[in-house]
């Protein structure tokens, strides 16, 4: 609400005249105490009638005198919270501002590729001033949406909206996923080595990349099995479990005793299909994408055969992108977080299991950091 400062200043000299839940109270004073409410009503209407009259400076007023909350969106890709992988990072970076900053946050996760842009339409009308779109899937809209509201900041997951208004927030996947390609490497004792992608698109060919070359470095000779759920245009690779518990058997097979899951959801499918193998952990290994899985999958779901996961700190990019917001000074371009930077990297959760091979891992993310190894982007 916006008060005249004068009358701020008059109304703690006086007090509230003109609230009403103190007004029966002094009627039940003697008279002496009511005339002299009343001519400190008098003075209360003077004063604010000067001061209107005036055209006192208007500054907003609460009860804390504290400002709004700037109000967020996101828009989660499909399943939204509850992945246990991509979307749940995003979440995670949402919620530490929430939390740290004070936000307002809104969010709101697709059913389908028809309800998209009436969900982006949603974020907008409700006055969200900066909207995170989670995924690459998302562009075609917010782009769009992005066009028709210059003045709102937008923030696209794993993508680049070719707008002044919008920030891309993309990751060294290949980078993160070569350290885990180097752990496969040393865990494997086949030498036969399964790699399960959501769909066959650039992004994701660019962690399959990585992690062949991060195997390579370590044993030249492995031979890396390479599955897609889907290719495209269907993209339900990302969300298709039973596939990939499916591809994992047939994997197990073949002899394949590590395999790294960069396919969403179905990712988990990877890891239910280790645990139905009947093999014990240690004797085949799963590898998680994202998040640390190992402290998101259930036992039931096969989080013991978890070795380590790739982090791709969707979480850290939300957070700053949100933080930047915050502050008046919202991203635009394109920001890219990679090892370096801490934007990618890899869970040392399941602590005994992984300590065996940390020095050789760290020492791959030394020689990244330095230069001395360029990771490949495509196969």
């Amino acid at each position: 609400m916006l008060i005249p400062v004068g009358l701020a200043i008059v109304l703690h000299q006086y007090g509230d005249a003109a609230n009403t839940t103190r007004l029966p109270s002094r009627l039940h004073q003697s008279h002496n105490t009511t005339q002299t409410s009343e001519e400190t009503l008098k003075k209360t209407a003077l004063a604010v009638t000067g001061l209107l009259a005036a055209g006192a400076l208007l500054v907003p007023i609460s009860a804390a005198h504290a400002q709004d909350k700037k109000k967020v969106g996101l828009l989660f890709d499909i399943t939204g919270r509850g992945d246990k992988s991509f979307n749940d990072s995003a979440a995670a970076g949402l919620d530490k501002a929430t939390k740290e900053l004070g936000i307002a946050p809104t969010e709101s996760a697709p059913t389908g590729d028809a309800d998209r842009p009436e969900r982006v339409k949603a974020l907008t009308d409700a006055k969200n001033g900066l909207i995170i779109c989670v995924g690459f899937l998302w562009n075609k809209d917010c782009t769009a949406s992005a066009k028709a509201n210059p003045t709102t900041s937008y923030a696209i997951i794993d993508d680049v909206m070719d707008v002044p208004n919008a920030a891309g927030l993309v990751f060294a996947a290949e980078q993160g996923s070569y350290l885990v390609g180097v752990a496969a490497a040393q865990a494997s004792k086949s030498n036969k080595i399964g790699f399960v992608g959501g769909v066959s698109i650039d992004l994701i060919k660019a962690f399959e990349a990585g992690y062949t070359a991060g195997v390579k470095s370590v044993k030249p000779k492995a031979k890396v099995i390479i599955k897609y759920v889907s290719d495209p245009p269907d993209f339900g690779g990302f969300n298709d479990a039973a596939k990939a518990q499916a591809i994992t058997a047939a994997m197990l097979g073949q002899g394949v005793d590590v395999i790294y899951a960069a396919a969403g959801t179905s990712g988990l499918g990877v890891f239910s299909g280790l645990k139905a193998s009947g093999k014990k952990p240690g004797k085949v290994w799963g590898i998680g994408v994202d998040a640390d899985q190992y402290n998101t999958v259930s036992v039931e779901g096969g989080r013991d055969y978890i070795l380590t996961s790739m982090l791709k700190r969707v979480d850290v990019a939300t957070f700053e992108a949100i933080k930047a917001y915050n502050a008046g000074t919202p991203l635009t371009g394109l920001k890219n977080f990679d090892v370096k930077q801490g934007g990618v990297g890899y869970s040392t959760t399941n602590k005994k299991a992984i300590a065996p091979y940390v020095k050789k891992i760290e020492a791959a993310k030394a020689a990244i950091v330095s230069g001395k190894v360029v990771v490949p982007t495509k196969p």
